[in-house]
């Protein structure tokens, strides 16, 4: 199944996919209030913020699967990021992406290999994945590398660009 065509549903329960952005880069990241990455929003909101007029969105995806760090409902969750963060970029509903109950978009996800060739699990929270226009994923980026990473940017920029 393409990437765009996986059934979501947005942070307040309304029917979505990723297909809604079609034609546009995204970056999409499995996101949580409680951890000790969760400044990674600041980084996450200034990429939306700078990129946005040319065709470019972050889209997170709450997850509760790492030590219970985001144990918020929807509601919290966006009082939250919202609050403390001031996200603008659209969250979708909180999901798991590993194991039995795994969202089938991070079953899409998670067969792309990282820099060093390594697909499977999600390790952590603030996992990132590149989406061209197209909805290709074309790049894998693991929680410790910042938003502003020079490496992902120059993939943003380098997707917009094609």
């Amino acid at each position: 199944m393409a990437l765009y065509d996986i059934p979501v549903h947005t942070l307040q329960g309304d029917d979505s996919s990723l297909g809604t952005f079609a034609g546009k880069t995204l970056l999409v990241v499995n996101v949580a209030s409680k951890c000790g990455l969760t400044p990674q929003y600041e980084g996450l909101e200034r990429l939306q913020k700078t990129y946005a007029d040319r065709g470019f969105s972050v889209v997170g995806f709450p997850c509760n699967q790492f030590l219970g760090q985001e144990p918020g409902t929807a509601e919290e969750i966006q009082e939250f990021c919202s609050t403390t963060y001031g996200v603008s970029f659209p969250l979708m509903e909180k999901i798991d992406v590993n194991g039995d109950e795994r969202h089938p978009i991070y079953a899409e996800l998670t067969a792309t290999p990282d820099a060093e060739g390594n697909a499977g699990d999600i390790t952590w929270n603030f996992e990132k994945f590149l989406v061209s226009r197209s909805g290709e994923i074309v790049g894998r980026f693991r929680p410790q590398v910042e938003p502003e990473d020079s490496a992902i940017v120059g993939a943003i920029e380098a997707s917009l660009d094609a």
